[in-house]
């Protein structure tokens, strides 16, 4: 993992300090599953098997906030739910001309993983960053920030606190608001009730959704992403695991204040590519299509091929 600064030696020699690594993974495991906070997590696990996959889905999301706002060059970071302050590297990674940054933590335990990595960075940014005990739902979070980040927080909240919380997110975001779930159903659930709620506040959707009508979802569906992470050797012995990469899934939302031009529709679900045409199911303003681009139709299927689940198709 392409950590910035000095995070990837400094993660790399607290992971290699931590004993019984694969049964602080598999109670890790155990209580993701059983619905428990992040009290419960052993750090070294968390540090070798989440931190990954979490700066992974963040880079992603970021990314694309910065392809469809390329003059977008926040200032200032609110990174709601810290942890060690993954989603703050991430954001320092993609727009390294952030100069404040305020991570609130409720866990006094990452609290002090976060301080001690944030000294080891060689970020500036992080070096003075200010880490205040707190939670999603306290009134005052810290000042307005130009970025304010919410990743895998939601989760750990029950659903009739979600408006409240997300109301709470969006008073202290002066431009963008980024949320990122779990790629699960209630992950998406948590996500569609934020959406719901700020839009009528009036916020404006960047990403995923290409409109701001009520959402196509029915049924058992949910709406998610996948992204790629490369296992490190702690992770692969925690995880005793002998493939060399994982692929998480997740959800995620990008409001703005300013309204958005957004067009075409987003690819919801694999490409299929064969010799006849490419075949991908798209959101758009007009709820769900079927797009099938034929072979005979040579720049769309060459442009077609290059389409993968996430991307915006125009």
């Amino acid at each position: 993992m392409d950590f910035p600064g000095s995070l990837n030696a400094a993660v790399a020699r607290l992971v290699n300090k931590e004993r019984h690594l694969r049964d602080g993974a598999a109670g890790l495991t155990a209580a993701y599953k059983a619905g428990k906070d992040s009290s419960h997590v052993h750090l070294g696990a968390y540090l070798a098997m989440r931190v990954p996959a979490t700066y992974a889905a963040n880079k992603r999301v970021m990314t694309e906030l910065q392809t469809l706002r390329p003059g977008f060059a926040p200032q200032s970071v609110l990174d709601v739910g810290a942890g060690p302050g993954t989603a703050s590297w991430a954001a320092l990674s993609q727009w390294p001309g952030i100069s404040h940054v305020t991570q609130i933590e409720k866990l006094a335990a990452f609290a002090a993983l976060a301080s001690g990595l944030n000294a080891e960075s060689q970020l500036p940014a992080l070096m003075t960053a200010v880490i205040v005990a707190g939670n999603v739902l306290k009134p005052e979070l810290a000042r307005k920030s130009d970025l304010v980040i919410a990743s895998y927080v939601l989760a750990e909240l029950p659903m009739y606190d979600i408006s409240a919380a997300a109301e709470n997110l969006w008073r202290h975001a002066d431009d963008v608001l980024l949320l990122i779930e779990p790629g699960t159903p209630a992950g998406f659930a948590r996500l569609r009730l934020v959406r719901e709620a700020l839009i009528k506040l009036g916020a404006h959707v960047v990403a995923p959704c290409t409109h701001q009508l009520v959402c196509p979802v029915t049924g058992s569906d949910w709406c998610h992403f996948k992204v790629r992470v490369q296992r490190s050797r702690a992770h692969m012995h925690a995880k005793n695991a002998e493939v060399p990469f994982e692929d998480e899934a997740f959800s995620y939302l990008v409001l703005q204040r300013q309204v958005t031009q957004q067009s075409g529709g987003r690819v919801v679900a694999p490409v299929a590519i064969n010799k006849v045409a490419v075949t991908f199911r798209l959101c758009t303003a007009k709820g769900f299509q079927e797009v099938a681009v034929a072979s005979r139709d040579k720049p769309a299927y060459k442009r077609a091929k290059k389409m993968a689940w996430g991307d915006l198709w125009e």
